[in-house]
């Protein structure tokens, strides 16, 4: 826990004199004060998380937290779930959604085992906890200790990437079932009954949700997470994935560098890192407003409007890396527009 709080003390709160320089820069450009609405909020924020007036977003990464869960097994999910491992080679070879969207974009993706139920995949980085996590139906998802290493793991490994010139994250997950997981944590950490946090995950038949919500029921009733501590919570309703993009926000805010969000699992990711380090909140972006259901609640606990309206509940990190051109979109205004005195103009009385 020692080096998980050395990190979190590394987390800086934003530059207010250069985001309010920025917003002087912003009222002066050739267009009316105000006029580009959120995007102009966007480079503020952008200006005072990088600490200065020539943003960039030149390099741009999506990481993906890959893992099962024990929760699988009450039934909760129509996929089997070896298509956790089997999408994870789609992802190793390009064609998955979110990895089509981020070439698309210029974005990298980078994938991280952290706790698929198979042998290590050629091409994925092996941060594999142990393979799948407890079932949170019956028992703790994983150990207080698990939690706090896969934290700090997945922060350091955030770090890594910004050295390494890395200057947006996004996150992204993969694992069958996690939608589950997801929903309890909601749950707990915004005070809501499992019946408004849980969702179709998956396409889960609608006549058989009452079953997951009696499952998401019985693991907080089983487990019964402190709602204070985000670690505890991570720990016993969670799972290795939300724990790995929990980790990697906390590391990427650490670093000094945006974090982009994508739907219903990393905002309950964002809560848990949140709780944690209440520090990362100024980091965040929110990408768009997942289809899943509890999403609402996650975004309305986190103060965060999404930037995109798609109804879309792939997951993967796809919504993320479609917000994207709208961070080169804020720093393009900055950097680029014209000024109201170069160009003579007056736009007062």
């Amino acid at each position: 826990m020692q080096r998980l709080n050395q990190i979190i003390a590394r987390i800086r709160p934003l530059d207010r004199q250069v985001m309010d320089e920025m917003s002087t820069r912003l009222d002066g450009l050739v267009k009316p004060v105000g006029s580009l609405g959120r995007l102009e909020q966007l480079a503020i924020q952008l200006s005072g998380i990088y600490r200065s007036l020539n943003i960039s977003a030149s390099h741009k990464q999506l990481i993906v937290m890959a893992a099962d869960h024990g929760v699988y097994a009450e039934g909760i999910t129509l996929a089997p779930q070896a298509v956790t491992h089997l999408q994870m080679l789609n992802m190793v070879k390009g064609v998955s959604g979110v990895c089509v969207l981020a070439k698309q974009m210029g974005a990298d993706v980078l994938l991280v085992d952290v706790g698929i139920d198979s042998p290590p995949i050629e091409g994925v980085l092996n941060h594999k906890v142990r393979r799948s996590s407890g079932n949170i139906a019956t028992q703790a998802a994983m150990s207080r200790e698990e939690a706090i290493t896969l934290l700090e793991r997945s922060a350091n490994l955030a770090i890594g990437q910004v050295n390494h010139g890395v200057r947006v994250i996004g996150t992204g997950e993969l694992g069958m079932g996690n939608t589950t997981p997801a929903a309890a944590i909601v749950s707990v950490l915004c005070n809501a009954a499992p019946e408004q946090t849980v969702g179709l995950g998956a396409n889960f038949p609608q006549d058989r949700m009452q079953h997951k919500i009696e499952v998401v029921n019985q693991a907080i009733t089983v487990n019964q997470p402190n709602a204070d501590d985000g670690i505890d919570v991570l720990a016993k309703v969670g799972g290795f994935d939300l724990g790995g993009m929990a980790g990697v926000m906390i590391g990427a805010a650490a670093a000094g560098i945006p974090i982009v969000l994508d739907g219903f699992l990393s905002c309950a990711a964002a809560l848990v890192a949140v709780k944690i380090a209440p520090q990362v909140h100024p980091y965040l972006i929110p990408s768009h407003r997942s289809a899943e259901k509890g999403t609402h609640l996650a975004l309305e606990k986190l103060k965060l409007i999404p930037y995109l309206e798609m109804s879309m509940r792939l997951g993967e990190g796809s919504g993320a890396v479609m917000a994207f051109p709208i961070i080169d979109a804020a720093c393009a205004i900055a950097n680029k527009m014209g000024s109201l005195m170069e160009s003579n103009i007056s736009l007062s009385d």
